[in-house]
């Protein structure tokens, strides 16, 4: 993965709703960062600069360098709670990793040859069903985004989960439940011309 995100945290001792609100005040972001053998840590970071990272598609399917008070961990940002009405963070979780323990990730989803696809070009319409997937792997093996392949897609078809061309030690955790859970990601749609030529 080619880009790095740091997110410079600071320990807080205190916890609970008068804390947190006082951090926002002062345009921090209260924030958890738990998992492996170290207990849970509440922490502050800066809002402005956490901003400047969840613009970045990519944060939310990387390994993370979360510092706090000067000491790096990797972690994955597991939950990022928003304000409703306005543009404002009001928590975020981290989860720290281990290079050799599986995680689970949602990572997105980019539809690739879709205008060129089988189906487009006879006038259909790609409706994608699905954004992103939840997949397990290790930390190394962890993607930034998982390509679909539209190219061959013809009008009336669906690319499923199954279908996707996954990276190398990556697996999509729905298939492992079931085949009724090999879900549709993305179907040609057949338009009003197609129909019409179709007909003809």
């Amino acid at each position: 993965m080619s880009k790095v995100f740091e997110f410079i945290a600071e320990s807080r001792e205190q916890s609970g709703k008068n804390v947190a609100r006082r951090a926002r005040r002062q345009g921090g972001v209260p924030a958890v960062i738990y998992g492996g053998s170290v207990a849970p840590q509440m922490l502050v970071l800066n809002h402005n600069e956490v901003v400047k990272h969840l613009d970045h598609e990519a944060v939310y399917s990387h390994i993370l360098d979360v510092v706090v008070d000067g000491k790096p961990e990797q972690a994955i940002l597991k939950g990022v709670q928003r304000h409703p009405a306005r543009v404002q963070i009001l928590h975020l979780d981290f989860l720290r990793v281990s290079q050799t323990e599986v995680l689970k990730v949602h990572v997105p989803l980019h539809f690739i040859n879709e205008q060129t696809s089988v189906g487009v070009k006879k006038g259909g319409i790609a409706a994608h069903s699905l954004t992103d997937i939840e997949v397990s792997c290790l930390p190394s093996a962890l993607p930034e985004f998982i390509n679909v392949d539209l190219s061959g897609l013809d009008v009336g078809e669906s690319m499923h989960l199954s279908d996707i061309v996954l990276p190398e030690g990556v697996e999509i955790i729905a298939l492992s439940q079931g085949e009724e859970h090999n879900l549709s990601v993305a179907t040609i749609l057949a338009s009003r011309a197609t129909k019409e030529n179709s007909a003809e």
